[in-house]
Protein backbone atom coordinates (compact mmCIF):
# COMPACT_ATOMS: atom_id res chain seq x y z
CA UNK A 1 0.00 0.00 0.00
CA UNK A 2 1.41 3.22 -1.06
CA UNK A 3 1.57 6.30 1.54
CA UNK A 4 0.97 9.70 -0.60
CA UNK A 5 2.06 12.39 1.84
CA UNK A 6 1.98 16.09 0.76
CA UNK A 7 3.95 18.24 2.51
CA UNK A 8 3.75 21.78 3.16
CA UNK A 9 7.04 24.15 1.62
CA UNK A 10 8.98 25.08 5.20
CA UNK A 11 6.91 28.51 6.38
CA UNK A 12 8.77 31.37 5.06
CA UNK A 13 11.19 33.03 8.01
CA UNK A 14 9.67 35.57 9.84
CA UNK A 15 11.62 38.61 11.45
CA UNK A 16 10.62 41.39 13.85
CA UNK A 17 13.24 44.22 14.16
CA UNK A 18 13.01 47.03 17.38
CA UNK A 19 13.56 50.77 15.71
CA UNK A 20 14.37 52.71 18.47
CA UNK A 21 15.03 56.75 18.95
CA UNK A 22 14.70 59.68 20.80
CA UNK A 23 11.65 62.04 19.08
CA UNK A 24 8.29 61.45 19.31
CA UNK A 25 6.65 59.72 16.42
CA UNK A 26 4.94 62.73 15.14
CA UNK A 27 8.05 64.40 14.81
CA UNK A 28 9.26 65.07 11.41
CA UNK A 29 12.05 62.83 11.11
CA UNK A 30 10.33 59.60 12.50
CA UNK A 31 6.95 60.57 11.03
CA UNK A 32 8.40 61.34 8.01
CA UNK A 33 11.75 59.37 6.68
CA UNK A 34 11.70 56.40 9.27
CA UNK A 35 8.26 54.95 9.12
CA UNK A 36 7.77 55.11 5.86
CA UNK A 37 11.20 53.55 5.15
CA UNK A 38 10.32 50.62 7.43
CA UNK A 39 6.94 50.17 5.56
CA UNK A 40 8.43 49.99 2.23
CA UNK A 41 11.04 47.26 3.83
CA UNK A 42 7.43 45.65 5.35
CA UNK A 43 6.20 45.64 1.86
CA UNK A 44 8.71 44.19 -0.21
CA UNK A 45 9.50 41.47 2.13
CA UNK A 46 6.06 40.38 1.79
CA UNK A 47 5.75 40.78 5.58
CA UNK A 48 8.42 38.85 6.44
CA UNK A 49 10.14 41.76 7.86
CA UNK A 50 8.37 43.62 10.40
CA UNK A 51 9.78 46.54 12.07
CA UNK A 52 8.22 48.03 15.44
CA UNK A 53 8.98 51.73 16.07
CA UNK A 54 10.14 52.68 19.53
CA UNK A 55 10.11 56.71 19.48
CA UNK A 56 10.85 58.16 22.69
CA UNK A 57 13.44 56.00 24.34
CA UNK A 58 10.83 53.91 25.00
CA UNK A 59 13.22 50.91 25.10
CA UNK A 60 14.90 52.71 28.00
CA UNK A 61 18.19 54.34 28.20
CA UNK A 62 19.32 58.09 26.92
CA UNK A 63 20.02 59.24 23.76
CA UNK A 64 23.60 59.28 24.05
CA UNK A 65 23.06 55.39 24.56
CA UNK A 66 21.22 54.68 21.04
CA UNK A 67 24.55 53.81 19.16
CA UNK A 68 25.75 51.06 21.67
CA UNK A 69 22.38 49.90 21.98
CA UNK A 70 22.35 48.99 17.97
CA UNK A 71 26.17 47.76 18.62
CA UNK A 72 25.05 45.58 21.77
CA UNK A 73 22.09 44.22 20.54
CA UNK A 74 19.34 46.12 22.65
CA UNK A 75 17.58 47.26 19.66
CA UNK A 76 17.59 45.81 16.18
CA UNK A 77 18.00 49.57 14.68
CA UNK A 78 18.49 52.75 16.04
CA UNK A 79 18.27 56.41 14.58
CA UNK A 80 20.16 59.23 16.36
CA UNK A 81 23.02 62.09 16.31
CA UNK A 82 26.36 61.21 16.31
CA UNK A 83 27.58 64.31 18.57
CA UNK A 84 25.85 62.67 21.10
CA UNK A 85 28.70 60.60 21.85
CA UNK A 86 31.39 63.27 21.68
CA UNK A 87 34.88 62.16 20.20
CA UNK A 88 33.25 58.75 19.31
CA UNK A 89 33.45 59.88 15.55
CA UNK A 90 36.11 62.11 14.97
CA UNK A 91 36.59 62.28 11.18
CA UNK A 92 32.46 62.79 11.05
CA UNK A 93 32.08 65.48 12.81
CA UNK A 94 33.63 67.11 10.09
CA UNK A 95 30.29 67.75 8.74
CA UNK A 96 29.41 70.10 12.33
CA UNK A 97 32.00 72.75 11.49
CA UNK A 98 30.75 75.94 10.73
CA UNK A 99 29.67 77.21 6.91
CA UNK A 100 30.07 73.47 6.13
CA UNK A 101 26.11 72.81 5.47
CA UNK A 102 23.96 74.20 2.15
CA UNK A 103 20.66 72.08 2.50
CA UNK A 104 19.77 69.00 3.93
CA UNK A 105 19.40 66.71 1.00
CA UNK A 106 22.75 67.46 -0.98
CA UNK A 107 24.97 67.61 2.09
CA UNK A 108 23.12 64.42 3.29
CA UNK A 109 24.69 63.19 0.39
CA UNK A 110 28.06 64.57 0.53
CA UNK A 111 28.19 63.14 4.35
CA UNK A 112 27.00 59.20 3.03
CA UNK A 113 29.18 59.71 0.50
CA UNK A 114 32.15 61.21 2.60
CA UNK A 115 31.73 58.07 5.94
CA UNK A 116 32.01 55.11 2.71
CA UNK A 117 35.45 56.82 1.32
CA UNK A 118 37.04 58.41 4.84
CA UNK A 119 35.26 57.05 7.86
CA UNK A 120 33.68 53.22 7.66
CA UNK A 121 35.62 52.32 10.54
CA UNK A 122 33.72 54.59 12.43
CA UNK A 123 30.84 52.30 11.90
CA UNK A 124 32.22 48.83 12.31
CA UNK A 125 30.32 47.41 14.71
CA UNK A 126 27.32 48.29 12.87
CA UNK A 127 25.56 47.80 10.20
CA UNK A 128 24.97 51.15 8.55
CA UNK A 129 22.31 52.00 6.72
CA UNK A 130 22.41 55.46 6.28
CA UNK A 131 24.23 59.23 7.56
CA UNK A 132 22.31 62.39 6.91
CA UNK A 133 22.36 65.93 8.54
CA UNK A 134 20.04 68.67 8.75
CA UNK A 135 19.47 71.36 6.80
CA UNK A 136 21.42 75.10 7.74
CA UNK A 137 20.99 75.36 11.71
CA UNK A 138 19.71 79.15 13.04
CA UNK A 139 19.63 80.72 16.01
CA UNK A 140 16.40 80.90 18.34
CA UNK A 141 16.69 82.73 21.08
CA UNK A 142 14.63 85.19 23.51
CA UNK A 143 17.09 88.36 22.13
CA UNK A 144 17.26 89.39 19.10
CA UNK A 145 20.91 87.95 17.68
CA UNK A 146 22.13 89.88 14.82
CA UNK A 147 26.19 90.55 15.64
CA UNK A 148 28.03 87.08 17.28
CA UNK A 149 29.41 89.65 20.02
CA UNK A 150 25.10 89.67 20.90
CA UNK A 151 25.67 86.40 22.26
CA UNK A 152 28.02 87.63 25.53
CA UNK A 153 26.86 86.17 28.75
CA UNK A 154 24.04 83.96 26.58
CA UNK A 155 23.56 80.33 27.49
CA UNK A 156 22.85 79.00 24.37
CA UNK A 157 22.21 75.12 23.54
CA UNK A 158 24.28 73.18 21.82
CA UNK A 159 23.87 69.65 20.52
CA UNK A 160 27.71 68.37 19.78
CA UNK A 161 31.05 69.16 21.02
CA UNK A 162 31.74 71.02 17.78
CA UNK A 163 28.63 73.14 18.24
CA UNK A 164 29.39 73.72 21.64
CA UNK A 165 33.29 74.87 20.43
CA UNK A 166 31.44 77.38 18.06
CA UNK A 167 29.32 78.53 20.40
CA UNK A 168 32.13 79.01 23.13
CA UNK A 169 34.67 81.17 20.22
CA UNK A 170 31.76 83.10 19.21
CA UNK A 171 31.17 84.86 22.87
CA UNK A 172 27.80 82.39 23.95
CA UNK A 173 27.70 80.24 27.08
CA UNK A 174 27.51 76.54 25.53
CA UNK A 175 24.97 74.32 27.47
CA UNK A 176 24.96 70.82 25.79
CA UNK A 177 21.73 68.69 26.11
CA UNK A 178 20.39 66.80 23.64
CA UNK A 179 17.24 67.89 21.52
CA UNK A 180 14.37 66.63 23.37
CA UNK A 181 15.43 68.58 26.79
CA UNK A 182 15.04 72.26 24.94
CA UNK A 183 11.44 73.00 25.75
CA UNK A 184 11.73 72.37 29.13
CA UNK A 185 15.37 74.32 29.43
CA UNK A 186 14.19 77.21 27.40
CA UNK A 187 10.49 77.84 29.71
CA UNK A 188 12.51 77.04 33.05
CA UNK A 189 15.04 79.41 31.99
CA UNK A 190 17.81 77.21 31.70
CA UNK A 191 18.92 78.80 28.65
CA UNK A 192 18.72 81.83 26.48
CA UNK A 193 18.29 80.04 23.21
CA UNK A 194 19.17 76.73 21.05
CA UNK A 195 20.92 75.94 17.96
CA UNK A 196 18.74 73.76 16.08
CA UNK A 197 17.28 73.87 12.67
CA UNK A 198 13.73 74.74 11.57
CA UNK A 199 12.61 71.66 11.00
CA UNK A 200 12.20 70.57 14.63
CA UNK A 201 10.93 73.22 15.99
CA UNK A 202 7.14 72.72 15.47
CA UNK A 203 7.71 69.15 17.37
CA UNK A 204 9.47 71.31 20.17
CA UNK A 205 7.61 74.52 20.22
CA UNK A 206 10.21 76.75 20.38
CA UNK A 207 9.37 79.28 18.76
CA UNK A 208 6.16 79.65 21.03
CA UNK A 209 8.86 79.54 24.19
CA UNK A 210 10.98 82.44 21.98
CA UNK A 211 10.14 84.98 19.10
CA UNK A 212 13.84 86.00 18.19
CA UNK A 213 15.51 83.71 15.29
CA UNK A 214 18.80 84.49 13.36
CA UNK A 215 19.97 83.29 9.72
CA UNK A 216 22.40 83.67 7.58
CA UNK A 217 23.43 84.64 3.57
CA UNK A 218 24.93 82.84 1.54
CA UNK A 219 25.14 79.35 0.57
CA UNK A 220 26.45 77.59 3.03
CA UNK A 221 25.05 77.81 6.88
CA UNK A 222 26.12 78.42 10.42
CA UNK A 223 26.42 74.64 11.22
CA UNK A 224 24.21 71.27 10.90
CA UNK A 225 24.50 68.10 13.03
CA UNK A 226 24.97 65.04 12.24
CA UNK A 227 22.21 61.13 12.23
CA UNK A 228 22.71 58.09 11.49
CA UNK A 229 20.67 54.85 10.95
CA UNK A 230 22.33 52.11 11.79
CA UNK A 231 21.55 48.39 12.67
CA UNK A 232 22.48 46.07 14.78
CA UNK A 233 25.28 43.62 12.82
CA UNK A 234 23.84 40.13 14.36
CA UNK A 235 20.64 41.38 13.73
CA UNK A 236 21.64 41.68 10.07
CA UNK A 237 23.91 38.65 9.15
CA UNK A 238 21.55 36.14 10.73
CA UNK A 239 18.57 37.33 8.05
CA UNK A 240 18.07 35.47 4.97
CA UNK A 241 19.96 36.20 2.01
CA UNK A 242 16.90 37.76 0.43
CA UNK A 243 16.14 39.49 3.41
CA UNK A 244 19.73 40.95 4.02
CA UNK A 245 19.27 42.61 0.01
CA UNK A 246 15.84 44.43 1.42
CA UNK A 247 17.81 46.09 3.74
CA UNK A 248 20.76 46.34 1.17
CA UNK A 249 18.71 48.05 -1.18
CA UNK A 250 17.09 50.57 1.85
CA UNK A 251 20.32 51.76 2.52
CA UNK A 252 23.04 54.35 1.42
CA UNK A 253 23.01 57.81 -0.61
CA UNK A 254 19.38 57.30 -1.88
CA UNK A 255 18.50 56.99 1.88
CA UNK A 256 20.15 59.50 2.97
CA UNK A 257 18.60 62.41 0.31
CA UNK A 258 15.65 60.98 1.29
CA UNK A 259 15.94 61.85 4.82
CA UNK A 260 17.66 64.86 3.75
CA UNK A 261 14.63 66.13 1.45
CA UNK A 262 12.51 65.18 4.27
CA UNK A 263 14.01 68.10 6.43
CA UNK A 264 14.39 70.40 4.29
CA UNK A 265 10.63 70.19 3.55
CA UNK A 266 9.49 70.71 7.34
CA UNK A 267 12.42 73.65 7.47
CA UNK A 268 10.20 75.23 5.30
CA UNK A 269 7.21 73.97 7.33
CA UNK A 270 8.58 75.74 10.82
CA UNK A 271 9.62 79.20 9.77
CA UNK A 272 6.64 79.26 8.33
CA UNK A 273 5.03 78.58 11.82
CA UNK A 274 7.24 81.01 13.30
CA UNK A 275 6.36 84.12 11.28
CA UNK A 276 2.13 82.85 11.84
CA UNK A 277 3.24 83.50 15.23
CA UNK A 278 4.39 87.17 14.61
CA UNK A 279 8.12 86.03 15.55
CA UNK A 280 10.97 88.18 14.84
CA UNK A 281 12.93 86.31 11.71
CA UNK A 282 16.03 87.99 10.48
CA UNK A 283 18.91 86.51 7.46
CA UNK A 284 22.34 88.72 8.33
CA UNK A 285 22.81 89.93 5.18
CA UNK A 286 26.40 89.24 3.13
CA UNK A 287 28.59 91.39 5.34
CA UNK A 288 27.38 90.50 8.23
CA UNK A 289 27.61 86.50 7.67
CA UNK A 290 31.07 87.50 6.02
CA UNK A 291 31.84 88.48 10.14
CA UNK A 292 30.10 85.36 11.49
CA UNK A 293 32.49 83.48 9.04
CA UNK A 294 35.67 84.94 10.22
CA UNK A 295 34.70 84.62 13.51
CA UNK A 296 33.68 81.04 12.95
CA UNK A 297 37.07 80.52 11.42
CA UNK A 298 38.96 79.36 14.71
CA UNK A 299 36.84 76.28 15.46
CA UNK A 300 37.62 74.73 11.86
CA UNK A 301 40.93 75.21 12.64
CA UNK A 302 41.32 73.62 16.13
CA UNK A 303 39.04 71.16 14.41
CA UNK A 304 41.86 70.92 11.49
CA UNK A 305 44.62 70.55 14.49
CA UNK A 306 43.30 68.31 16.62
CA UNK A 307 41.97 65.29 14.16
CA UNK A 308 44.31 63.55 12.44
CA UNK A 309 44.69 63.96 8.70
CA UNK A 310 42.77 67.16 9.42
CA UNK A 311 42.98 69.56 6.35
CA UNK A 312 42.36 66.96 4.04
CA UNK A 313 39.17 65.27 5.81
CA UNK A 314 38.07 69.30 5.80
CA UNK A 315 38.85 69.65 1.84
CA UNK A 316 37.16 66.56 0.97
CA UNK A 317 34.18 67.41 3.03
CA UNK A 318 33.83 70.71 1.71
CA UNK A 319 34.34 69.36 -2.15
CA UNK A 320 31.73 66.80 -1.62
CA UNK A 321 29.16 69.43 -0.26
CA UNK A 322 30.19 71.51 -3.76
CA UNK A 323 29.83 68.80 -5.89
CA UNK A 324 26.11 67.48 -5.00
CA UNK A 325 24.96 71.37 -3.81
CA UNK A 326 22.52 71.94 -6.97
Amino acid sequence: MMIFGFFAPALAEKVTLRLHQFLPANSVIPAQAIAPWAKRIEDASDGRIKIELYPSMQLGGSPPQLFDQAKDGVADIIWTVLGYTPGRFPKSEVFETPFMVSNAKDTSKAFQTFVEQYAMDEFADVKLIAVHTHGPGIFHTNKLVREFEDLKGMKIRGGSRIINNMLKNLGAEPIGMPVPAVPEALSRGVIDGTTIPWEVTVALKTSELVNNHTGFSGKRGLYTQTFALVMNLESYEKLPKDLKAIIDNESGIRIAAEFGAVMDKADIVGEQAARDLGNRIIKIGKAGTARWQEAAKVTIDDWIDNTPDGQMLYNAANSLVDYYTK
